[in-house]
């Protein structure tokens, strides 16, 4: 069945390349809309912002989605994946300004406000899309590829040339909750040289140690450290679980990202769509689709302790 929030739940915090205040509400639809944001600082005639990959933009820095009349938010991932996690098929995202507060870096917040508003069941059947044939994009090396599976499952491999990333693999089965247990808590991560670039660009104004993981020459420069030793994969795989929730419904398959980001994944998403002999529609199921039956994180999350495992 689909799913929306009991309550609504706002979150404020800063914008990661603006730096000023940013605040969103995620709020319960009673309709099987699926997932939209709303620009409330817009005439009303423009907010509306639906959650779609063919309304994406930019991929470089963050996700961007615009609208017909121009309208963007942008750096929806983190939040996206935190609704996709928690198996949420219908809510609308009150935005003012043109970024998703950063808050951590991660979708950890997003994740706990969610589980703290709770969730209620509509009646209308939720669908989704179940890979049939392998669909795949390449390019310099990057690839990103939608494969059968009776499961969403995750396979992802990155390589920095920094010693303390270097080349790091995970493989994950992401159904009933394994997405807050295992990812939700990962944060984006950069390396020292590049926001000072982006800083004298006029860019990542709100980025700091508090948001980020950042890198320099081998070192965490964080005085807490990481939460995972492979934090960095892990968090590459929450903004895939973020960009894939733009196909709209939950996927049934094996994603697998080889030095991928948010372009490969939205070149995917393009790509699956053009091809028909690639997907089907089936029903989503707690067992084969992220979220499921997730239950509150105990105790309240801190930067230091990792989630408990939740059941399986």
């Amino acid at each position: 069945m689909r799913r929306t929030l009991h309550k609504d739940v706002t979150f404020t915090g800063v914008g990661l390349h603006s730096g000023a205040p940013a605040a969103i509400t995620i709020a319960r639809s009673d309709t099987a809309s699926g997932i939209n944001f709303l620009r409330v600082d817009v005439p009303l005639e423009h907010q509306l912002i639906p959650a779609r990959y063919d309304l994406v933009t930019d991929t470089q820095l963050c996700t961007r989605l615009t609208n017909e009349h121009g309208v963007s938010i942008g750096t929806v991932e983190h939040v996206m994946a935190a609704i996709a996690g928690c198996g949420i098929t219908d809510a609308f995202i009150a935005v003012d300004g043109p970024e998703v507060p950063i808050m951590d870096g991660s979708s950890a917040a997003f994740v706990q406000g969610l589980l703290d508003a709770g969730f209620d069941v509509l009646t209308s059947p939720a669908r989704a899309i179940r890979i049939i044939n392998t669909v795949t994009v390449e390019d310099k090396g990057r690839v990103a590829s939608l494969a059968p599976s009776d499961v969403f499952e995750m396979d992802y491999r990155i390589a920095f040339d920094d010693p303390v990333i270097g080349e790091q693999n995970k493989s994950l089965t992401l159904v009933n909750g394994a997405f807050v247990a295992e990812l939700s808590d990962s944060r984006t991560f950069g390396h020292l040289s590049e926001v000072e670039h982006l800083r004298n660009l006029g860019l990542a104004q709100g980025g700091s140690m508090q948001n980020a993981i950042v890198v320099d020459q081998g070192r965490v420069l964080n005085p807490d450290g990481l939460r995972h030793a492979d934090e960095f994969v892990r968090h590459k795989m929450l903004d895939a679980v973020g960009d894939l929730a733009l196909a709209g419904a939950p996927i049934i398959g094996r994603y697998q990202g080889v030095k991928a980001g948010h372009e490969m994944t939205n070149l995917l998403l393009r790509e699956l769509f053009k091809r028909p002999d690639c997907w089907v529609w089936d029903i989503v199921s707690e067992r084969n689709c992220l979220g499921g039956e997730i239950t509150a994180m105990t105790p309240p999350m801190t930067a230091e302790a990792a989630f408990d495992t939740l059941a399986v």
